[in-house]
């Protein structure tokens, strides 16, 4: 389950599977994702709770532009139609947050409008608010989100430095010190060169707060990779058919992509281990493959050992070759036996 405190130290990657609108309006269909995404180990389910009057100005409806998606050159459907189809009512989002709860997995949603951030944050409880790139620069919005006094994650795409920069102090001045910054690029799939995983680290030095990553890339690399990163959230968009009819299908994980994503979250993280140079190996097993100075050849009493009476082999367990100079000169006291590991009782 959700807990601010736990993101802002290394740990295992909090995996939100973002069904967004792939439902495609069928709250049966949603049900079979959210348990699917459980299944497969996230975290965490969101939705987006737009409606056909939040979301698009009437322009667009008579434009009737629709981006790249199944339904651009189509003319049987409008996008008017399409968004009322794809929108989630209030009691609609109440059965699918009762449903999270039942199965044990967090249920959000990304707010577009001041009814529905009043409903996901007083009516459902949700443990935080998901502000979309558009919103960033919302500052009506924003305010209204913080005075919530829910923890906030942030999407960056489409925004620049002084972006989020006015966002997060927007957020600050309505109280809310709880903020998720989310690296995003949203371009559906960006090419492998523009994800910009680096830009991860900009934020965490530009920012005192938790860094994850919100993906829009086709396949696992990426969600993968920003573990690496340091990603304290991964969230990445979920379907249960590419092939399905709809909007951001194509580009979303399936189950199996999606388990392979929360597989690697779970051990990933503690490969990334501590900044301190550390031997792992024990102290038995590090002898075992380190060298010790051995006689090349066999010194008999009374002979002074030069380097050339000397080699280099396991197990590591006499003097290290680092240490040749203190046998370099000295006089054997005793017979030493070609390829005897040589100590210091030997002279």
């Amino acid at each position: 389950m959700f807990n601010y405190e736990n993101l802002k130290e290394p740990g295992k990657p909090y995996v939100i599977a973002e069904i967004g609108s792939n439902h495609n309006g069928d709250m049966g269909l949603a049900r079979e994702m959210i348990k699917k995404a459980k299944e497969c180990g996230a975290d965490c389910v969101k939705i987006q709770s737009w409606s056909k009057t939040t979301i698009f100005s009437r322009k667009v409806y008579e434009d009737n532009y629709f981006l790249q998606d199944d339904y651009r050159d189509r003319d049987d459907y409008t996008l008017e139609e399409i968004v009322d189809k794809y929108s989630v009512g209030p009691e609609e989002h109440k059965a699918l947050k009762q449903y999270c709860d039942g199965l044990g997995i967090d249920f959000i949603s990304t707010g577009f409008s001041k009814e529905e951030i009043d409903l996901l944050a007083d009516e459902l409880d949700v443990p935080f608010i998901k502000v979309a790139s558009m919103d960033v620069t919302n500052t009506p919005l924003l305010k209204y989100i913080a005075s919530k006094g829910k923890p906030v994650a942030i999407s960056t795409g489409l925004c620049g430095l002084s972006d989020i920069d006015g966002a997060i102090a927007c957020l600050e001045a309505g109280g809310c010190k709880e903020i998720v910054i989310l690296h995003c690029v949203s371009i559906y799939p960006p090419k492998d060169e523009q994800v910009n995983l680096n830009n991860m680290d900009t934020y965490r030095m530009a920012y005192r707060y938790p860094v994850g990553y919100s993906d829009h890339t086709l396949g696992v690399t990426a969600p993968i990779m920003s573990i690496a990163k340091g990603a304290c959230i991964i969230e990445k968009h979920f379907t249960l058919d590419k092939g399905m009819e709809g909007w951001d299908h194509k580009i979303s994980a399936d189950p199996e992509e999606l388990r392979q994503i929360c597989a690697a979250c779970r051990v990933g993280y503690k490969m990334l281990g501590t900044t301190q140079i550390v031997v792992s190996e024990d102290e038995e097993r590090r002898g075992a493959f380190q060298r010790s100075i051995v006689a090349a050849r066999k010194i008999h009493a009374g002979e002074r050992v030069t380097l050339e009476d000397l080699d280099y082999k396991r197990p590591g367990t006499g003097i290290a070759p680092k240490n040749y100079e203190t046998v370099v000169g000295r006089v054997a006291s005793r017979d030493i036996e070609y390829d005897h590991i040589i100590t210091l009782e030997d002279f």
